[in-house]
């Protein structure tokens, strides 16, 4: 998506720690056409699949998975990271490691909301080591749901977490890859895309 690579190739910023800046795109301020491009390609890639749910986790996801469910016109469910008291009593639980927030983050996601039968792509902001998704899966695979795919608006190829998820067996589509990150020579990214793992195909 070559907007996308525009806006990180002139804005992205490399923090300590593996960090890769971009909260004027996604994490903090928003971009509302870039947004709705982003949406409207992950649903050019997903609608074959004919998911009947999008998943995602609170808050940096939230903006590509509502414009992705905009497009398809399914619902998106949110996994929280504090569980609120009107969430209902039956809630499914996983744990990731959040490398902005510098440590461990509980995710919930509420019965009432995921459930055995749903077809579900998740779409979240990064794809890098792979461990937030794999907590997500899980909490799908505890609902009954079927996971069909993963979509992240940006991947850092260079940390594999493609390939760690590989034993989901689910496609990946991603809209930038960050291919290097050094202070000297700064952000080296490309456009994103399905990978080297099967193409979703028409039911």
């Amino acid at each position: 998506m070559q907007a996308l690579v525009d806006a990180i190739r002139e804005q992205g910023r490399i923090l300590p720690g593996g960090i890769l800046k971009v909260d004027g795109l996604v994490n903090h301020q928003l971009l509302p056409g870039l947004t709705r491009e982003m949406g409207e390609r992950f649903a050019a890639g997903f609608a074959p699949l004919q998911p009947s749910k999008i998943v995602t986790i609170e808050v940096s996801g939230i903006a590509p998975a509502l414009a992705t469910a905009l497009v398809l016109g399914v619902p998106l469910v949110y996994a929280r990271k504090k569980r609120p008291v009107t969430m209902h009593e039956v809630a499914y639980t996983a744990q990731s490691v959040s490398r902005t927030k510098g440590g461990v983050v509980d995710l919930f996601v509420s019965s009432e909301f995921l459930e055995a039968g749903d077809r579900v792509v998740v779409v979240d902001d990064f794809l890098a080591s792979g461990g937030t998704l794999r907590a997500l899966s899980h909490i799908i695979a505890a609902s009954g749901a079927e996971l069909l795919a993963l979509g992240c608006v940006i991947e850092k190829g260079f940390e594999d977490g493609r390939a760690k998820l590989a034993d989901l067996g689910v496609p990946i589509l991603t809209l930038a890859n960050i291919v290097r990150m050094r202070q000297e020579e700064g952000v080296v990214v490309e456009a994103g895309g399905w990978g080297r793992e099967r193409m979703p195909t028409p039911l």
